[in-house]
């Protein structure tokens, strides 16, 4: 097998048609086709049935994805082994999370494993970082989550069990505009809020699982967008929104949004890996180097 024979089968597993992974790839259909025809010929198996969602693995195709991505990742090792170039760690970071919390991380990797690379991936959905986590595409995510297992948050665990560690506490704040009528009311309940304008963005959102957890089904909720409308509508007294205390500390010092008087949980940045990751030398180190002193 080739090396750029895996590259191509992973990049069609990936993209689900021949097509597509092409485009990715920058090659031409027909190479790609061959490439998958030729590993299929070495190996005496099929590896892709085509489906209604497109191409899918077989068995066979389904043994050999684990074993592409360790062959991928050692090959990668080696040459940077060879080279003399520093170990890499490839980080997926929720957008939510770039410019708040990941650049604590990146500091305690600088201050405590200065001799390695960190590759900064930066995603909307979280469903697409725990992908690539369990593809091996990424070392380690860093998300937003609660409780003692993945997904304790309120979204559907990952296909794989993942390791994890806990890095820092998210507090929440549940705010509105100073001239809400909650604005001064004192030892609210989640009871209080029945009926009120609760302003998200989607389900899929950390903060809206969030609120279901601490709030309940109670509060009626309005889909308005992501963070930054959230909070302009908050301003405008449009109703009242659950969003990370860093995201409305500006407003909060201000006076432009005030906070409400509900104990609230934080959340956790959360580190996750696959277990089988640490087997690489060095790399439990590494990622338990993001901890907290």
């Amino acid at each position: 097998m080739e090396v750029r024979q895996l590259r191509t089968f992973e990049a069609v597993i990936r993209h689900r048609t021949v097509t597509d992974a092409a485009v990715a790839l920058d090659l031409a259909p027909s190479s790609v086709s061959q490439q998958i025809r030729t590993l299929e010929g070495t190996l005496g198996v099929a590896l892709f049935m085509r489906g209604p969602k497109g191409m899918e693995l077989t068995p066979a195709g389904q043994r050999l994805r684990g074993w592409a991505r360790t062959l991928l990742d050692q090959t990668e090792q080696a040459i940077r082994d060879v080279r003399g170039q520093q170990q890499l760690l490839r980080l997926g970071a929720l957008e939510t999370l770039a410019g708040s919390y990941v650049p604590q991380v990146l500091a305690r990797f600088a201050e405590r494993q200065p001799g390695i690379d960190v590759e900064i991936h930066s995603e909307r959905a979280r469903d697409g970082l725990l992908a690539d986590v369990i593809e091996g595409r990424l070392e380690a995510a860093l998300l937003l989550d609660s409780g003692d297992d993945v997904g304790g948050l309120g979204f559907p665990p990952p296909a794989q069990p993942l390791t994890f560690l806990d890095l820092d506490p998210v507090p929440l704040a549940l705010v509105c505009a100073p001239t809400h009528p909650f604005a001064t009311r004192t030892a609210l309940t989640p009871g209080d809020l029945e009926h009120e304008r609760l302003l998200v963005n989607v389900p899929e959102c950390s903060f809206w699982m969030a609120g279901n957890k601490i709030l309940g089904s109670g509060p009626k909720r309005i889909k308005v967008g992501g963070i930054p409308v959230m909070r302009a509508w908050a301003e405008h007294g449009l109703g009242i929104t659950l969003l990370p205390r860093f995201a409305v500390a500006d407003n909060l010092r201000s006076g432009t949004l005030v906070e409400l008087d509900l104990p609230l949980p934080d959340l956790s940045l959360r580190l996750v890996w696959r277990e089988d990751q640490e087997s690489r030398p060095g790399m439990r180190d590494i990622l338990y180097a993001a901890a907290r002193p």
